[in-house]
């Protein structure tokens, strides 16, 4: 942390006068005889460099640097419902295993809750060194008060580097709670992890919507805590039991709440597109919300959920929850067909790990063709009803 501090004692009214005029961004303030810095200020130390001669000062605090030594494991969370584990789950379990192989760490999976020991079993076949178990029917339900407790406890006694949390509803809720508990650094809603020998964790995020990917590491704090979205990372492959299971002591430990469960609503299912297999997603070469009705019947012969980029979002023709991208949805389906999408970074982003992206687009040259498997050159007004016409023909897409 740095600051301009203000020596009030050398001030007079030139001074003050000298220093409310040059700062650029109008940081001085000076109301009940008092001169201060406001947020305004951007620590250009243009007033301590050019200002009256000794009256600002830029002063550094250096925060004590931790050892890195004394940090040690790759910590995921296990989201579940109390009957099933979320995949994302196995997904952060996968590229932990990643991150650890690089800095010789072991891979912990820690679950909370109280009839888990089926999913701590299932947990072992997908490679973790160690499942840490915290079974109390105080913890049947999620809490967030219980739950961060709780979380704050295993680090104390494990002491991981890095904990990778779900960037679902609950895990984008729970993550900064932990975080400011544990007065460490968080990054929400990453889309690609890496580690340096030093065990600093290089998240990777999109920012100012989208259009730029910022690259974060928290250097000076550990646990370094990071969200990742559905979808991003592949899962392991289920294999042997090699790791241990080990229940963390609650001892000592007040599990009293403010928080107090009357009642669970099951919410009706909504759109998701992430778990569909065969998606068709529709760019803003479509001239008119009419045109896609041949979009909707080729989606109905293929069984398919149908999505769209961000303009036609805008535009209102569809429902937030099916766009895809960085601002969006990341889905990784088995089949993906882009009609007249350009292919945008943010775009291809959320797209990358589909199994097979059929692209239909008028210009050869257009960025998404470098992305697909199979890159179909023509008009999507000719190209669509084409294929409703050989799908009813022939029942399949010949050479697909």
């Amino acid at each position: 942390m740095s600051e301009i501090k203000i020596n009030h004692s050398l001030l007079d009214d030139g001074k003050i006068k000298q220093l409310l005029n040059i700062c650029p961004f109008n940081a001085f303030t000076y109301e009940n005889n008092v001169l201060s810095i406001s947020s305004a200020c951007k620590m250009c130390k243009l007033c301590v460099k050019k200002g009256p001669a000794g009256v600002c000062e830029f002063i550094e605090t250096v925060k004590e640097s931790i050892n890195k030594d004394d940090w040690k494991g790759i910590c995921v969370y296990v989201e579940h419902d109390e009957e099933r584990i979320h995949p994302v789950t196995f997904e952060l379990i996968g590229k932990a295993q990643e991150l650890a192989k690089k800095i010789n760490h072991p891979v912990h999976a820690i679950i909370i809750g109280d009839d888990i020991d089926d999913m701590v079993e299932e947990i072992l076949h997908y490679g973790v060194d160690e499942v840490i178990k915290v079974k109390n029917n105080e913890l049947k339900q999620f809490n967030i008060e219980l739950y961060t407790t709780v979380l704050t406890q295993y680090v104390k006694q494990y002491k991981p580097s890095s904990i990778l949390i779900g960037a679902t509803p609950l895990g984008r809720s729970y993550a900064p709670r932990v975080a400011a508990r544990l007065k460490t650094g968080l990054t929400a809603d990453c889309t690609f992890l890496d580690v340096k020998e030093n065990t600093d964790l290089i998240q990777i995020r999109p920012a100012f919507g989208g259009n730029i990917m910022a690259s974060i590491i928290t250097p000076n704090n550990r646990p370094q805590i990071a969200t990742v979205r559905y979808k991003v990372f592949n899962k392991p492959e289920v294999g042997k039991k090699i790791g241990k299971v080990s229940s963390l002591s609650l001892e000592g430990i007040n599990l009293d709440t403010k928080i107090k469960l009357h009642e669970i609503k099951q919410k009706e299912k909504g759109i998701d597109i992430a778990e569909a297999p065969v998606i068709i997603s529709c760019g803003r070469s479509f001239k008119s919300k009419e045109d896609l009705k041949m979009v909707y019947e080729l989606a109905n012969l293929l069984g398919a959920e149908v999505a769209c980029t961000r303009p036609l979002i805008e535009n209102g023709w569809f429902d937030p929850r099916r766009q895809i991208g960085l601002s969006g949805r990341t889905v990784a389906p088995k089949l993906l067909i882009n009609l007249g999408i350009s292919g945008a970074v943010q775009y291809v982003a959320g797209i990358k790990n589909s199994e097979t992206i059929i692209s239909v687009n008028i210009d050869k040259n257009a960025s998404i063709m470098d992305v697909s498997h199979l890159g179909i050159i023509g008009d999507i007004y000719e190209v669509i009803p084409n294929l409703i016409k050989k799908i009813k023909e022939d029942g399949e897409i010949n050479g697909i």
